[in-house]
């Protein structure tokens, strides 16, 4: 009985750890697949398209109109679509102007701070430490790999919005439920189409380029979203965190693959410095999770 459930344990968690991986794969494929189409529409026509789409799936999905909206949350789930729309548009800007890899790395040091400024404990400030020697690693300062600036601004502010993402997804997620992403999905629409329509026009409606965002609505938003619903489910949150840290890596690789992306050593290594900060949060944070995940 009990080598039976210890064998159920186990591929509970090896489920659970494979829809990580899927979640990651499929997040950050779908973004390198989304870079490919910038020439066409632009950064903010692109992230405009990607959130409309995603927005509507969602309310075909859940239908959140059904279910009443508690007095008192209607500005925090404009707060909470404001900062999901911004941290979006802000971390597509950036992937037209540095490596896919580079801006997650980046981005991923805004919800860590939330996490490390949050504790008091002394092995945190390692972590902290490793976070802030990767990101002065990727400043644009070094002769062999400078970055653009503006780049490396535009994750910084993908960072921050994330970091505000997830306070925002606290105060929001308790009064709405998980209609919450939805309703700020929606939010995030009605501030980015606007932009995208500005940059990119009628293109936005032509039918080859609706399926090409619904593809991308898809890879980056639906699948990966149900997938870490499912990975939540089955494995501790520490476990999950831990593999989360991945991200950045899986980003290099999809920007390697899908756009030729070349990373130099000195890049490598900032990047497997703010993953080790990420992951040792992660081991460390007792059953919270490390890093909340965040529509991307």
């Amino acid at each position: 009985m009990d080598r039976n459930g210890g064998q159920d344990t186990g591929r509970v968690a090896l489920m659970g750890a494979g829809a990580v991986l899927a979640s990651l794969i499929s997040v950050n494929f779908g973004a390198a697949f989304a870079k490919t189409v910038f020439p066409l529409l632009g950064a903010a026509g692109v992230s405009a398209l990607r959130i409309s789409l995603a927005a509507a799936l969602l309310w075909l999905i859940r239908r959140p109109w059904r279910r009443r909206v508690p007095a008192g949350a209607g500005w925090w789930l404009a707060g909470y679509g404001a900062t999901l729309g911004l941290m979006n548009l802000c971390i597509y800007l950036a992937f037209a102007r540095i490596p896919l890899g580079v801006a997650i790395a980046i981005e991923v040091a805004g919800p860590l701070a939330v996490v490390l400024f949050g504790s008091r404990r002394p092995r945190d400030f390692c972590w902290l430490a490793a976070a802030v020697a990767g990101l002065l690693l990727l400043l644009p300062l070094h002769s062999d790999a400078p970055l653009d600036p503006v780049g490396v601004a535009f994750a910084c502010a993908a960072g921050l919005c994330w970091a505000l993402y997830i306070v925002a997804g606290k105060r929001v997620s308790g009064a709405v439920g998980g209609d919450a992403v939805a309703w700020g999905m929606l939010a995030a629409a009605i501030l980015v189409l606007p932009l995208g329509v500005a940059h990119a026009g009628a293109a936005l409606l032509s039918p080859g380029v609706l399926l090409v965002g619904l593809v991308i609505a898809i890879l980056s938003s639906a699948l990966p979203y149900s997938l870490e619903m499912e990975a939540m489910r089955r494995l501790p949150a520490h476990v999950f965190g831990l593999l989360v840290s991945a991200s950045p890596a899986v980003g290099a690789l999809a920007g390697f693959i899908v756009l030729g992306e070349r990373l130099t050593p000195l890049q490598w290594i900032a990047i497997a410095c703010i993953m080790a900060a990420s992951a040792g949060s992660a081991l460390t944070a007792g059953h919270k999770p490390a890093i909340e995940g965040a529509p991307q």
